[in-house]
């Protein structure tokens, strides 16, 4: 199943509404959607490395208008939209500490969220929700976002062929590695914040 999944992405890269569909997975995990746009991007490159830096820009663009679009869930609609979604991912119990922390932390946590397996969702409803200076939001989410995107574009841009070949040979034991840090990112979130 994972071998046709990833057989069905890789294709996509030579459809004319690859990057499109990017955009739209970037934008949505930044602020509800559970799986990174990563996954994608990474086939995408993989497909078709001549196009690296444009998919790695417009996940970098995309994925930080999602984050803002979380932002604005949190500023303005968090006890109607945002508060259920932290709930449905189990972090509400931990949001006063973290509302607290974040007055302190708040560029450094938006980076820490941007650039790592850590829910980029849940730190972009959160700096809405204790209204972490939108510029502070903004700058720390782009260089988080785009560090993190064209690192991987990069990579795969350069050593491309390789690590199509050990990707595709080991494509199980990546998927479970994948959800492994997912998971992890969650977990991260839950208990230190």
């Amino acid at each position: 199943m994972i071998e046709k999944l990833y057989n069905w992405t890789i294709s996509l890269a030579s459809h004319p509404f690859a990057i499109g569909f990017l955009a739209v997975v970037a934008f949505l995990e930044s602020s509800i959607f559970p799986i990174p746009p990563d996954v994608l991007l990474i086939a995408l490159v993989l497909a078709s490395r001549d196009k690296a830096w444009i998919m790695a820009s417009v996940c970098t663009v995309f994925s930080v208008i999602g984050g803002l679009f979380g932002y604005i869930i949190g500023f303005f609609l968090f006890t109607s939209i945002g508060d259920p979604i932290l709930e449905f991912y189990g972090y509400q119990d931990h949001f006063s500490r973290f509302k607290s922390f974040y007055n302190d932390w708040g560029a450094w946590i938006v980076f820490a969220g941007g650039f790592t397996p850590i829910p980029y969702k849940v730190i972009t409803i959160a700096s809405g929700a204790v209204h972490l200076n939108l510029i502070t939001f903004l700058v720390a989410s782009i260089v988080s976002r785009g560090m993190r995107f064209f690192l991987v574009s990069t990579l795969l841009w350069y050593f491309g062929p390789p690590v199509r070949k050990i990707i595709e040979k080991n494509l199980n034991i990546f998927a479970i590695l994948f959800f492994a840090i997912l998971l992890l990112g969650f977990i991260v979130i839950r208990y230190v914040f």
